[in-house]
């Protein structure tokens, strides 16, 4: 991605690739682990809206895996690399056999997370000393050069016209910043100026914040 001198001029695109990956201090680490580490487990957890899920689907092109869903006989019928995209929605047990079963096949398993595995509350404790072992890397909250790339891309996704950084320098100041939070205050702006028929100002920012 290429950035220019103002904050609406970036550019985005549509794929799922590693170019279209905004990384800056708040995510080298996991990019660079992810895209570039021969490890077979890693372990990526971050913030909601982070881009977990975008990276971890770089990473399973590149390890020409599969992404579980809830038919976990699918993995053993199938027996390659693997995403596991957000532990907590899958069952803890059987979680901890694909792993045992990837580990004896020397099969590849990425699994993310919005939480360390420290802060999981494991009911079946195997599978908390089994994630232990594996490479941990984390997405970090976003600083101002994120903030501002991520509201940036929101709002041209939603085809909204900026015209001005003051605009961005006025939700910046008053808005959560997380990635949570900007994408909570461009959800609410895209409803009201649809409802509203109008663009993107100040005073229609203040109607929300």
């Amino acid at each position: 991605m290429i950035n220019k001198q103002k904050s609406f001029s970036y550019k985005f695109n549509d794929k799922d690739d590693e170019d279209n990956f905004f990384v800056n201090k708040t995510n080298y680490s996991a990019f660079n682990i992810l895209i570039n580490s021969n490890a077979n487990f890693l372990f990526l957890y971050g913030p909601k809206k982070s881009g977990k899920t975008f990276l971890s689907k770089i990473w399973l092109k590149k390890n020409n895996a599969i992404q579980l869903n809830k038919k976990y006989e699918l993995f053993f019928d199938n027996r390659k690399n693997l995403l596991i995209d957000e532990l907590l929605y899958y069952d803890e047990e059987k979680i901890f056999h694909i792993v045992n079963n990837s580990l004896l096949n020397d099969l590849k398993i990425l699994i993310t997370s919005h939480s360390k595995i420290n802060e999981i509350k494991f009911k079946f404790k195997d599978l908390s000393s089994r994630l232990k072992t594996f490479s941990n890397t984390e997405i970090k909250q976003p600083d101002d050069e994120m903030l501002i790339t991520i509201l940036t891309k929101l709002l041209i996704d939603k085809q909204f016209i900026i015209n001005s950084n003051d605009i961005f320098d006025y939700i910046l100041k008053r808005v959560d910043r997380t990635y949570l939070g900007i994408n909570d205050i461009v959800s609410k702006l895209d409803i009201l100026s649809l409802e509203k028929k109008r663009q993107l100002t100040i005073p229609l920012i203040k109607e929300i914040i």
